[in-house]
């Protein structure tokens, strides 16, 4: 064997082994990166986009994404064959199908609403919306929003086809923000 084959030999060894190593650099650089997208990120990567939703308790909702908060996101879905807009507290998700795959950090202070839940709450309280909220536990609720507060909502439930009206009110309800799965506009 002649000297300069041994050493391209060793040579086409050493890029190989080179050529490996930068491949589970880029791997493992990839997967770091990965490791730190949030899936509000995502969500802001697919605004627009159809997904479906498994929320605690067990609602499932199809829908749009339409707007994306801190602590929510708004899901345009049709039901009964009238669209709605139910805002989802995204504590309260449980698989998300059909987000893309990609992320969008740089949209961060862009899209995403700065409003926290609390704020979009006392909005709907006082427009005087009539709502129905989903409980994390499976249950229902319909009425008007009467007090918002720190971690809580006051409810009046009543029927949703009427206004909220002393007469009308059949219970007044506590819920704390951490059994709320989602809340729908009544109407819309």
């Amino acid at each position: 064997m002649r000297w300069t084959d041994l050493f391209d030999d060793l040579e086409a060894q050493l890029a190989a082994q080179q050529a490996a190593e930068l491949r589970g650099e880029v791997v493992e650089h990839t997967r770091a990166n990965l490791g730190r997208v949030a899936l509000s990120e995502r969500y802001l990567a697919d605004l627009g986009r159809a997904v479906r939703l498994v929320l605690r308790g067990g609602p499932v909702l199809e829908g749009t994404l339409t707007e994306i908060g801190r602590e929510w996101i708004v899901l345009e879905h049709q039901d009964s064959s009238r669209v709605h807009e139910s805002l989802v507290v995204t504590a309260s998700v449980v698989t998300v199908q059909g987000l893309s795959g990609r992320s969008d950090p740089g949209r961060t202070g862009q899209v995403q609403r700065l409003l926290g839940l609390r704020q979009v709450l006392r909005a709907l309280s006082r427009d005087r919306s009539v709502v129905r909220v989903h409980l994390v536990e499976a249950a229902t609720l319909t009425g008007t929003i009467d007090r918002v507060g720190a971690d809580h909502l006051d409810l009046s439930a009543h029927p949703a086809d009427l206004p909220r009206r002393t007469r009308e009110i059949q219970s007044r309800v506590t819920v704390p923000y951490a059994a709320l799965a989602c809340v729908s506009r009544q109407g819309d």
